[in-house]
């Protein structure tokens, strides 16, 4: 039995006779139709619904179906609809004013059944292809932001996010912490072992930072062996405690590579949001913080200066 829901099809046409042939060849074609009598009350169906196709007469009560397909195109934000023009003969000299105003068709009244469910065929279609190349350009998107090795945020993802939540820091005044984070002694593993050793051992960091953090906080491989992780929302204390069991989740992880133990840690450096600071500057300082851990004996976290 198919199951298949049916593709809604909204009509807005104030003539009982041309909805009602409308609706039985809709029906009989296997779409679900839905009916409005003015533009406002299409506009209102449209809004609730969303249908993939509009099937608008030309001369309505209100406004004109060139006027509902601009107002249609105008909510831009939504997938995209085909719209197809209804119009008498006399009026087949204005098509290209639907056509320019919005409309992808145009059939005149009155209309032959088939050709009418031919030309929501091609809408169909046509539908269908804007929906995989809105598919394929989310994939895309999501491959600019994401780290292919770890499936985490990459480092564009992190300056971006960085940005939003520096400008709601600032304008509500939660506290917002940077937190950065580099393997120490990285290279070793990947000289003695080889880079799938390395591989392992990010991925696996990776899994440990976004396991050690709140939903609502965020962190990102940003190159290499360096992760970048931001926190909102926290006092001073609390902050450091978080940055430092994150640091002490990468020392628990064991690894065995060619019969050996091996033993990763890495260094953190953070700093909180500050007056005037941008992406940039804040993670100049925890970077500064960072090289403080390094060059202090590593494995260890340490806060920015004042």
């Amino acid at each position: 039995m198919d199951t298949m829901p049916k593709l809604q099809v909204l009509v807005v046409d104030d003539s009982p006779v041309y909805r009602k042939l409308i609706e039985h060849t809709l029906e009989d074609g296997g779409y679900a139709p839905l009916f409005a009598k003015t533009g406002n009350e299409g506009l209102e169906l449209y809004g609730q619904h969303a249908p993939a196709i509009v099937i608008t007469d030309w001369m309505m009560p209100d406004f004109s179906g060139p006027e509902l397909c601009e107002r249609i195109r105008g909510q831009a934000r939504r997938a995209y609809t085909y719209i197809i023009v209804l119009t008498s003969i006399s009026e087949k000299d204005n098509v290209v004013k639907g056509l320019a105003a919005g409309a992808d068709d145009y059939l005149t009244k009155p209309f032959d059944p088939g050709e009418l469910l031919a030309r929501i065929g091609v809408g169909r279609r046509t539908i269908g292809l804007h929906h995989e190349i809105e598919a394929k350009n989310k994939l895309l998107e999501e491959m600019a932001h994401t780290d292919p090795l770890t499936r985490m945020p990459n480092r564009r993802a992190i300056e971006e996010w960085a940005a939003r939540q520096l400008r709601g820091a600032a304008r509500h005044g939660f506290a917002l912490w940077v937190v950065e984070a580099d393997l120490d002694s990285f290279k070793n593993i990947n000289d003695s072992y080889g880079h799938g050793a390395g591989d392992r051992v990010l991925q696996s960091v990776a899994t440990c930072f976004v396991s050690g953090l709140r939903a609502e906080d965020f962190v990102a491989r940003i190159g290499g062996e360096e992760f970048v992780m931001l926190m909102t929302g926290l006092p001073f204390a609390k902050a450091q405690r978080i940055a430092d069991e994150l640091r002490g989740g990468v020392e628990s992880l064991r690894f065995h590579f060619r019969g050996t133990p091996v033993r990763v840690t890495a260094s953190c450096g953070f700093t909180d949001l500050r007056p005037g600071d941008t992406p940039d500057s804040a993670f100049e300082r925890a970077d500064a913080a960072l090289y403080r851990a390094k060059h202090g004996g590593k494995n260890a976290c340490v806060a920015a200066g004042a």
